[in-house]
């Protein structure tokens, strides 16, 4: 008896050291995920291994991501046929090497002669996009994280049902997880019945644990109509009072109306994840070929997931931070960067650029909250300017830099959204609507307190123990 306590012991570290050690040997993965699961391991053997096996890879299955890479292949080829208009247009050469940076990681190409409009209201948004469902004559292919059966939801139902009922061929793609209450609802039912197809993205069960990682989500958020108008941002099929947790309400987002060639990389999107979940291929879909928008702004879609390992957004991102001369202005609702980005960040406001940092004063993951405060104290002291919004949920993912390059997206800033979920990014080449979308970050900023860095460091022992020691497990968020 004495015996038997000290082989189960030795066992279970020679099992933990094990594991630990092939962590450590992974590819692609970064130092400070690698020693956060590592401590985590050691130090609750039981928890840190079961949470590790359920969540510490970025599986999305064998069977689905060899489909999911033979879509892409074929979807990509169309792309490259049928969209010739518009790429490789000029633009400034200062921001050449970052365009170059975001096809190698997105696959996409530069896409000139768009017309994009900044939507920074929810009722407005729904509003332009059932407006646009009702003129469809083609088809509507909408995809989605979160759809809920509100006033929002209901209104673009009911557009896709009319639309529907006229013969246009309309396809509804949800996050099974993002919008799983939708999906006993009536609502759904009622869609199906009209004849639009709804499909789950990513399905998940305990049963598909074994093969793939469940908290791996289509995060996207993206419409086109008819092949010629495209939306994307931040806008989930939602009201701005967001009922399941309408005490962080009202949640305020960014959205793109879009025409003009680069509406084909969307499409080409929705087609690719569209297939993974249906085995339906829409790649005859790829041969409309967008309007071209004399006069239009250069832009360029950035695609990224779990299924390739460049950690696109995040060198985009810190690139784009070392490109800016004068101003970064950033908003995002989660910010959980990793030292490469914060380090970034702090260079650029030693070096004299003006940068301003955007996040939501009362967040509706406490921990996520933490973990972002526990990086404030070094980018206040580095110079970078932080303001908490207080009149809502910042839920706007938007970047500027210069007032010359753009970035408005689905993605956070965070490194769920940088290494595990299906994002999509839109970059903007062009001065204008860096104007507009700077005018609508100084609005958030307007309605935000400013953190007083002398008084941020006056703060209670406690709860700088308690953000600084979620921070130290911020990897895993």
């Amino acid at each position: 008896m004495g015996v038997v306590p000290w082989v189960v012991l030795v066992i279970e570290l020679l099992g933990q050291l094990a594991l630990a050690a092939y962590i450590l040997a992974r590819k692609h993965r970064s130092p400070a995920t690698s020693l956060a699961w590592v401590v985590l391991i050691l130090t609750l053997p039981v928890l840190g291994v079961f949470t590790y096996l359920l969540v510490g890879e970025a599986r999305l299955g064998r069977r689905r991501r060899n489909r999911h890479r033979d879509i892409v292949a074929r979807t990509r080829a169309e792309g490259w046929v049928h969209g010739a208009v518009g790429q490789y247009p000029e633009i400034d050469s200062a921001l050449a090497p970052q365009a170059s940076l975001v096809e190698s990681v997105g696959g996409f190409p530069l896409r000139g002669s768009n017309e994009v409009k900044l939507i920074g209201d929810t009722n407005e948004c729904i509003a332009a996009m059932v407006a646009d469902i009702d003129a469809a004559v083609d088809h509507c292919h909408l995809l989605f994280y979160i759809m809920l059966g509100d006033a929002s939801g209901t209104a673009i139902a009911q557009a896709l049902s009319r639309a529907a009922g006229r013969g246009v061929e309309c396809r509804l793609l949800l996050d099974a997880v993002g919008s799983k209450d939708l999906f006993d609802s009536p609502l759904i039912a009622e869609l199906r019945r009209s004849g639009v197809s709804v499909v789950a993205a990513l399905p998940a069960s305990l049963l598909r644990a074994a093969l793939s990682r469940l908290d791996l989500r289509n995060h996207r958020k993206l419409a086109v109509i008819d092949g010629e108008i495209a939306y994307t941002g931040s806008q989930n099929i939602a009201d701005a009072a967001f009922a399941p947790k309408p005490r962080f309400a009202p949640w305020v987002d960014a959205m793109l109306r879009i025409r003009g060639p680069a509406v084909l990389d969307l499409q080409e999107l929705f087609i690719e994840d569209w297939f993974l979940d249906s085995e339906e291929s829409l790649v005859h879909k790829m041969e409309i070929d967008p309007p071209v928008v004399e006069g239009g702004v250069v832009m360029q879609i950035v695609p990224t997931g779990p299924d390739d390992h460049h950690a696109g957004l995040r060198l985009i991102s810190q690139s784009a931070f070392h490109l800016a001369r004068e101003e970064i202005q950033l908003t995002t609702p989660y910010f959980v960067p990793a030292e490469p980005e914060v380090d970034a960040l702090c260079v650029a406001a030693r070096r004299g650029v003006r940068t301003r940092l955007v996040v939501p004063a009362r967040n509706d993951s406490p921990l996520v909250a933490a973990a972002s405060r526990s990086y404030y104290d070094k980018l206040l002291d580095a110079g970078v300017e932080i303001y908490e919004y207080t009149e809502g949920l910042l839920h706007a993912k938007t970047m500027t830099i210069d007032r010359e390059l753009s970035m408005v997206g689905t993605a956070n800033f965070d490194r769920r959204s940088f290494e595990l979920n299906f994002e999509v990014s839109a970059l903007v080449y062009d001065k204008d609507f860096a104007g507009r979308l700077r005018f609508l970050q100084r609005s958030y900023m307007s309605k935000s307190r400013p953190i007083n860095h002398g008084l941020w460091l006056k703060r209670g022992w406690w709860r700088r123990l308690g953000e600084n020691a979620v921070g130290m497990f911020s990897p895993l968020l």
